[in-house]
């Protein structure tokens, strides 16, 4: 809710025009401004998480009528911004590209400094409950609850790597028995470190440490496939290459594609008929297929 608004529900409640269970109704109206940015049309929209006055939605496509199954793979999609802006519409087209191809796909909507005043540790949170919560809905979903790949751009791939290889920074109350672990990684130009050379360690402070995917890293990190451009000065690409350095030695599949001359967030604004959209989406076909997500 933004400080207008507060103001005017402080003014109302003070002059009596609201009693106070009425400032929670409207705070809870509030929260759903701006919802063309957090749902996705002609999706199934639920509420994965509640935070106090907010409620953190999932957009969920299924597979057309005619592949049925009793259950099938996953894509799940955390957007980019910063952990301080951004919109599930950034993948909206793969989530029905894919939804199209046999996937259940499902974009989350998380906490973001702009609109919910939260730190990047919320983000990851918020990260891993709609993890837990797609496990704990898999069955009614008809998905296959070891077969989750986690896509990301940018903040949102720092969220989808941090959710496989960071432990703690859960929810307090959740219930960590469910596994918060995607199955498999698609990155796009990922936050993947975070102290000092990376991305936010000025805002992450003494959490930058803690929050960096690379400095944690082992053996047994899902398959990962990164799309990263060489001019990319928010994230450099020496971050994603030391990074896929690490994970080979530790014997983890990492496939980093480079591209030439493009910044960073490239892949947002790419023409579906230019070479390096249909590049990147043969890659992707190529590791779901490979890895058994996708058939060929």
């Amino acid at each position: 809710m933004n400080y207008r608004m507060k103001l005017l529900l402080k003014c109302l409640l003070l002059s009596g025009f609201l009693f106070p269970s009425s400032y929670v109704v409207v705070a809870q109206l509030s929260d759903t401004l701006q919802l063309s940015q957090r749902v996705l049309p002609g999706a199934q929209v639920e509420i994965y998480k509640q935070v106090g006055e907010s409620q953190l939605r999932i957009s969920i496509f299924s597979p057309p009528a005619h592949l049925k199954k009793n259950a099938y793979p996953a894509a799940i999609f955390f957007f980019g911004g910063g952990w301080r802006r951004g919109s599930v519409k950034q993948f909206e087209d793969w989530c029905h590209v894919l939804a199209e191809r046999g996937m259940v796909t499902l974009a989350v909507d998380y906490r973001v400094s702009t609109r919910h005043k939260s730190t990047p540790i919320q983000s990851l949170q918020d990260a891993k409950s709609a993890m837990r919560w797609v496990r704990k809905n898999a069955a009614r979903l008809h998905i296959q609850p070891d077969s989750i790949v986690a896509f990301g751009g940018s903040a949102g791939g720092h969220l989808a790597l941090a959710a496989a290889v960071l432990s703690g920074f859960n929810e307090p109350s959740e219930d960590t028995s469910l596994s918060e672990k995607p199955n498999a990684l698609v990155l796009f130009n990922p936050v993947v470190k975070t102290t000092l050379g990376g991305y936010g360690h000025e805002w992450l402070a003494e959490n930058a440490g803690a929050l960096s995917p690379v400095a944690h890293l082992q053996k047994g990190v899902p398959p990962t496939i990164i799309f990263h451009g060489e001019a990319d000065t928010t994230v450099p690409i020496t971050n994603v290459e030391e990074f896929c350095q690490k994970m080979h030695s530790l014997g983890n599949d990492c496939e980093l594609y480079r591209f030439a001359g493009q910044k960073h967030g490239f892949f947002n604004s790419l023409p579906k008929d230019s070479f390096i959209y249909k590049e990147i989406n043969t890659r992707i076909e190529q590791f779901l297929i490979k890895y058994g997500y996708l058939k060929p």
